[in-house]
């Protein structure tokens, strides 16, 4: 496959030329041209596959070039830069159709991570794998993640649930002198309590009923790398402790055994919760938090880092185009206008929802904002009348916090969504009489999901065995 082909537009002979060097050492092919009426003209007799220009320059601007692209070849991604960058020409450039926007100055790996999430098939997986940081609150979180991953330091990485924060656990990986071992992740919250201490430290033959083999655990399969504890704050109170002396002494014995097993393993927790409020209700340790708080960071809800919604949503198209066999599709300038406007209360995870099911409901390679079916400041909802007939008459589906459930659902134990999806849980839980497996089909999640749900309802205080009752 021939190397993509970029027009630079800008009107600095310098700039142009670093951004000519740049592009090419990462073997792309580039045009360039000093102004947008140049471009304009080269374009009537050259095709090209991405245009990266300035904003400001004499003549005609980049915004203006935008839309005289947007109106001419609208499938042509747009990149815009610009060193008087603001929030409100950023809204500006979206809507108009940019497919991105980046304020000078910037890193070389910035400009070449955001033109590879516009060219299909240039990037590679540890590309999109790495964390999407175009606003400011990110790149400083990049920044010290790129600091912290260089040492054997313990983080706790915090933020609402959906943000990202396994993403940046790999990051941190990825980018430490333990890249090559093994980075190993567990959920405490998707384990039984009293699986959990033999995943996690391993256990020996004979240990309990149904142990008929010796079984390193995650912390042993981790040495020489990275584990990840998702979810730390779900762990039961008698295990945290255990955990902090592994992480003391950097050695473990399995469940069963005698033999010390030492340890060298970085170790990276997440949690959603406020881990101090849960020192100060007693659910969470506190000397295990402050072992593990050595570098904490936080990731932002999406809300709170709208820059970063717009090349999100790019790669998460790019990505389930690729998976789904299908060519270039882009955002039109309405999509990035109301994904930019929403508030996102199921933050990335929502937003990868909604670009699949964008691509479901638009088979054409022009993706618009009647297609994210969002309605503003509400949770994505899908009107059974834009589905067809598929579904019944009777009821809408409305992805609910991870769970597709039926409006006209039993009634909820109060006002809040929260409640609502407690009742929605237990009428399927007794529907099913019990059987996790078959209620988490119900909902549309896994049982995963449903295990860690259940578990975040006993530790909100509700009785939800009494809910239950002999089911």
């Amino acid at each position: 496959m021939s190397p993509a082909m970029i027009l630079i537009v800008e009107d600095d002979p310098d700039l142009r030329e670093a951004l000519a060097d740049t592009l090419e050492l990462a073997e792309y092919s580039t045009l360039a041209v000093d102004s947008g009426e140049a471009a304009l003209e080269l374009l009537q007799t050259r095709s090209v596959d991405m245009v990266v220009s300035d904003i400001n320059m004499g003549g005609m601007n980049g915004h203006e070039l935008l839309e005289r692209l947007q109106a001419k070849l609208p499938q042509l991604p747009v990149l815009l830069i610009t060193a008087y960058g603001d929030i409100g020409s950023a809204v500006r450039a979206m809507r108009n159709g940019a497919a991105d926007y980046l304020i000078k100055p910037f890193k070389p790996k910035v400009l070449l991570d955001a033109v590879a999430r516009y060219l299909q098939g240039v990037c590679c997986a540890d590309d999109f794998d790495s964390p999407i940081a175009e606003a400011p609150s990110s790149r400083q979180l990049l920044e010290l993640a790129d600091k912290v991953a260089m040492t054997s330091s313990t983080v706790l990485i915090s933020g609402e649930s959906g943000t990202g924060k396994e993403v940046l656990a790999r990051y941190i990986h990825i980018h430490s002198p333990r890249a090559e071992g093994a980075f190993v992740a567990i959920n405490c919250a998707a384990i039984p309590e009293n699986m959990l201490e033999a995943t996690l430290f391993g256990h020996e033959k004979g240990a309990f009923t149904g142990a008929y083999n010796s079984s390193a655990g995650k912390f042993e399969q981790a040495d020489g790398g990275t584990i990840l504890l998702d979810e730390i704050s779900e762990m039961d109170l008698g295990l945290q402790a255990k955990l902090l002396r592994v992480l003391q002494e950097r050695e473990v014995e399995r469940v069963g055994g005698k033999k010390v097993i030492k340890l060298d393993v970085r170790v990276i927790a997440t949690t959603n919760r406020d881990l101090l409020q849960s020192v100060a209700e007693g659910r969470f340790r506190e000397d295990l938090y402050y072992r593990l708080s050595v570098f904490p960071m936080q990731w932002l809800p999406l809300r709170e880092r709208r820059a970063d919604i717009q090349p999100l949503a790019q790669r998460l198209l790019t990505l389930h185009a690729a998976k789904m066999g299908r060519g270039a599709v882009a955002l039109d300038a309405d999509a990035a206008a109301r994904l930019f406007a929403y508030p996102w209360p199921g933050n990335v995870r929502e937003l990868d929802n909604v670009i699949q099911r964008a691509l479901i409901m638009q088979q054409g390679n022009r993706i618009g904002g009647a297609d994210l079916l969002l309605e503003p400041h509400s949770p994505a909802a899908v009107p059974a009348s834009s589905l067809g007939t598929a579904f019944p008459t009777t009821s809408s589906t409305m992805p609910l916090h991870g769970i597709a459930t039926p409006v006209n659902a039993a009634r909820p134990l109060g006002s809040g969504v929260k409640e609502h999806e407690y009742q929605l849980i237990i009428d399927a839980l007794k529907n099913e009489g019990g059987r996790k497996k078959q209620a988490a089909e119900k909902l549309g999640i896994s049982a995963r999901t449903l295990r860690y749900k259940m578990a975040k309802m006993r530790d909100s205080g509700f009785d939800l065995d009494a809910a239950l009752g002999a089911c």
